[in-house]
């Protein structure tokens, strides 16, 4: 999906939309962004640089790989030579977390309680929330989001209160296949551009794909053609769009509507009882 004519103009816009921030809310002082490796943390950083404002650029390696943790260092290198304004940060959480997990290895009501994968893959990304949000404070800054728009308002790919913990989103209307075009007009590292989309939580280096079942060019399909009603059976959307489904694109239809329905607690506001 590329709905983007200009990529210079977008550019232009999200760096004086960022900027303008900044000048509204003049006790604002800096921005801080994860660098993870991959191209929408590789963008969104270079965007924040692109401001001529303050920006802390943190490398947060736990349990990473060794080509993950590389891609963030070289690339939190490159922005801190390339920009007077940016602050390489390095701080390795492995250790953290391993105390933290291990702490919950404990024997209670006569059974073991043990952290399952998925609760411990959270943990990670909300460590390095915490980790975000306590630089920003000490620097007068913002947490700046780097999810995209299939990430954040579609299937809902990311972390309660871990990466979805931000203070401001500059690429979440833009399509996943969009940032990397974006990337490749700021000249993000070919390495990064090509490396598969990965949230590098797991410790058997699955990608976002291996996760969602679907690529994000086919949940874009999805999302932009408007598919949300699982009622919907393959016959009427067959007639609906005009043409004959392929079975990867069944397949996104089926995984986008699970993955939206099951993440959409994180997509709407807290439930709220009210007097």
């Amino acid at each position: 999906m590329n709905r983007i004519l200009n990529y210079e103009t977008v550019k232009t816009e999200i760096v004086k939309w960022l900027g303008d921030y900044v000048l509204e809310n003049p006790s604002i002082k800096s921005f801080v962004v994860g660098v993870s490796g991959g191209i929408d943390s590789a963008v969104v950083s270079t965007l924040c640089a692109e401001t001529g404002l303050p920006t802390y650029v943190l490398s947060m390696p736990l349990h990473s790989s060794s080509k993950n943790d590389s891609l963030s260092d070289d690339y939190t290198d490159y922005l801190e030579k390339k920009y007077d304004n940016v602050t390489k940060i390095r701080i390795d959480l492995t250790s953290i977390y391993d105390q933290f997990i291990g702490s919950f290895d404990f024997w209670t009501g006569g059974g073991k309680f043990t952290s399952n994968n998925l609760a411990n893959a959270n943990t990670k990304s909300r460590i390095r929330m915490v980790t975000l949000y306590q630089v920003a404070g000490n620097v007068s800054g913002i947490v700046v989001g780097t999810g995209n728009k299939v990430e954040d308002y579609g299937v809902g790919f990311y972390t309660k209160y871990g990466d979805g913990g931000v203070d401001i989103a500059p690429i979440a209307d833009l399509y996943k296949t969009e940032v990397w075009e974006l990337g490749k007009y700021l000249g993000v590292d070919q390495r990064i551009i090509d490396a598969p989309p990965t949230d590098g939580l797991w410790e058997d280096s699955r990608t976002d794909e291996d996760q969602i079942g679907a690529s994000y060019e086919l949940l874009e399909w999805v999302m932009e053609s408007g598919i949300v009603d699982s009622s919907y059976d393959s016959e009427t959307l067959t007639m609906w769009m005009g043409k004959e489904l392929t079975e990867e694109q069944k397949t996104a239809i089926k995984q986008y509507k699970k993955f939206n329905t099951q993440n959409k607690h994180k997509m709407l506001s807290i439930p709220t009882f009210k007097l």
